[in-house]
């Protein structure tokens, strides 16, 4: 399962972990911006970071996750999962997954990627999933502060299939990796 700009929300993290159980994910990646809602963005609903890093503490071994812009050192303090990485890379089959926010490599500043490699970011607030001419470019929104009228979404990868779903069950999009 991949999530991104959790924003300190209690109420979406809720959700985000009730999903992750309902879908029977084995890991969580946490695309950055996990606790505090930063300067430009309006208080997320029921804005609570302690609340938030008490629930993802519980699966600290479950939880891969990457900086975010509005992730610190101080938020590493009460995490119990390593949160500081500006990129994470996930070996999966014949893909490379390069994991990052989105605010140092994205679509306008690709890190190296090879032909069919992965590169999954947040940051942005909006979803996609595109097939581009040699690589992926996946986003899975916000699951808090979705933007472009967007709804609150998550991602989830299954037989390399890439979902983008909400949390009343409906899938967004779709793409098939392959």
């Amino acid at each position: 399962m991949f999530v991104s700009d959790i924003h300190g929300s209690a109420y979406y993290c809720n959700k985000l972990l009730q999903a992750y159980q309902e879908e029977k994910a084995s890991r969580l990646v946490i695309l950055g911006d996990i606790l505090y809602h930063g300067p430009r963005n309006e208080l997320p609903r029921d804005y609570n970071p302690k609340a938030v890093f008490e629930m993802l503490n519980e699966l600290k071994d479950e939880i891969y996750a990457v900086r975010g812009n509005c992730d610190s050192e101080v938020d590493q303090l009460v995490l119990e999962f390593p949160i500081l990485a500006d990129y994470a890379v996930i070996i999966m089959g014949n893909h490379v997954i390069y994991a990052t926010h989105g605010h140092i490599y994205n679509k306008d500043n690709l890190p190296p990627l090879k032909k069919n490699d992965i590169l999954i970011h947040g940051h942005t607030h909006i979803y996609m999933a595109q097939r581009k001419e040699d690589y992926i470019l996946i986003n899975p929104g916000s699951i808090s502060l979705p933007k472009e009228n967007n709804i609150p979404t998550y991602g989830m990868l299954a037989d390399e299939i890439f979902t983008i779903k909400g949390f009343h069950g409906e899938t967004v999009q779709k793409l098939d990796l392959r």
